[in-house]
């Protein structure tokens, strides 16, 4: 119980709400009261995100925050995967209005998916077998294999009229329902605010047109002049 307290703990601590590892890296600096905020601001916090995300298991966490932690190699790192994230942050806006991905992140996510790539083994589902992708997380820099390979998924195999940013918020998702009509990042933190404030302009509206129509239905009709006789 208290490990599963733990993960959902730090679950909570992010917004994994894009339906795409990629999406949900760029949502690592959402803005709160116009203030924007770094989530992934050190080491420690980077591993906190990947674990969260389920890219690392948490004896996996353990060793790297061990090793690296305080070193120049994982301050490098961080800071070279924030500024990553914003790379492919003006990438994803400009895709999502139609624009093409440019040769430039064509070419930086082959380099960082040549260096380190994903990897695929079998597992076993009940009586079948199938594949999955992994990484082996040596050192600071192999983070970057889950991130750029879902970056290139996300360019190459993703239908861009999903991909698209909260209506209210700063927030980026992949909308897989059926209908295709989500236009905010989720229910519990834009939805309802959204559907509050619609709420709430509607009854501005009507209470407007009410008063209109008594305004109009109290006002006294103007008196026909007599002719002159």
């Amino acid at each position: 119980m208290r490990n599963t307290e733990h993960k959902s703990n730090r679950r909570n601590r992010f917004f994994f709400l894009g339906n795409q590892v990629a999406l949900d890296f760029l949502n690592t600096r959402p803005v709160q009261d116009g203030r924007q905020l770094e989530l992934l601001p050190d080491f420690g916090a980077l591993l906190g995100w990947f674990e969260a995300a389920g890219l690392l298991q948490s004896r996996e966490v353990a060793a790297l925050r061990q090793k690296w932690h305080r070193s120049k190699r994982a301050q490098q790192t961080t800071a070279a995967m924030r500024q990553l994230r914003e790379k492919l942050r003006e990438q994803v806006v400009a895709w999502e209005n139609g624009g093409r991905v440019r040769l430039s992140t064509l070419r930086e996510l082959n380099r960082v998916m040549a260096a380190h790539p994903m990897r695929t083994r079998l597992k076993v589902e009940g009586k079948s077998l199938s594949t999955e992708l992994w990484f082996e997380a040596r050192e600071p820099k192999d983070l970057f294999a889950p991130l750029a390979h879902s970056a290139a998924a996300l360019f190459a195999a993703t239908d861009r009229n999903g991909v698209r940013k909260c209506a209210r918020c700063v927030l980026h998702f992949h909308d897989t329902s059926k209908k295709g009509t989500r236009r905010w990042c989720s229910m519990r933190l834009c939805g309802n605010r959204l559907k509050v404030a619609a709420y709430a302009a509607r009854r501005r509206r009507e209470r407007a047109a009410s008063q209109s129509y008594l305004i109009t239905k109290k006002s006294p009709m103007p008196s026909a002049s007599m002719p002159a006789q």
